[in-house]
């Protein structure tokens, strides 16, 4: 059962991001602030429960959260200040944008780049163990696959609508047909033939 809170003297909210290993798109990241009450069956670490439950989930914590905020950084910036300054900075933002400002983040993962003046805490698989960090994880994500399920529509021959822009055979099957169109990602390791060479 995932925890309420981290500590109660201070208002925290949990931050997580989405999309961060993907070979194309942005990375998104939200931040949620959750009442200390806050009890969903269904919550949990994004990447354990299925889409249509991740879909139910949304709703919920938009409507019950004291606040939440979600923010993205397109794969051009991405490969300006590389993925793992991206995904912080996307966190920066999406905090930034809360309408109820914390006094603790907890962020999923083991390393963070402070934000102004808020007291941070990092915790190693944060999303299965907070409840804040759930809720994150979960609009994050949701918030990335709508995303990508629109840029789908422009680039169809990716199928981003399966894949969400991750590296699956179909996608990298993709790219050796096609190669990158410009929602990749030129920053990361592209394995893929240029169509002029394939036999």
């Amino acid at each position: 059962m995932l925890q309420p809170f981290y500590q109660d003297q201070l208002l925290e909210a949990g931050c997580d991001e989405a999309g961060r290993g993907c070979l194309a798109g942005p990375v998104f990241a939200a931040a949620v602030i959750l009442p200390k009450n806050f009890y969903h069956p269904l919550l949990n670490d994004s990447k354990q429960l299925s889409e249509k439950q991740r879909n139910e989930l949304r709703p919920v914590i938009e409507e019950r959260a004291i606040c939440y905020a979600v923010a993205s950084l397109c794969n051009r910036q991405i490969d300006k200040i590389n993925i793992l300054n991206a995904s912080f900075k996307s966190m920066h933002r999406a905090v930034k944008n809360l309408k109820v400002q914390p006094q603790l983040l907890l962020i999923d993962g083991n390393r963070f780049n402070a934000y102004k003046k808020i007291l941070h805490q990092c915790v190693i698989q944060g999303d299965g163990i907070y409840a804040s960090i759930a809720a994150a994880s979960v609009l994050a994500k949701t918030f990335r696959d709508e995303y990508m399920k629109n840029l789908h529509l422009e680039y169809p021959r990716y199928n981003w609508v399966q894949n969400k822009g991750y590296g699956t055979r179909e996608h990298q099957e993709a790219l050796n047909q096609w190669g990158p169109c410009c929602y990749h990602r030129t920053s990361f390791r592209l394995d893929y033939c240029s169509p002029d060479v394939i036999s």
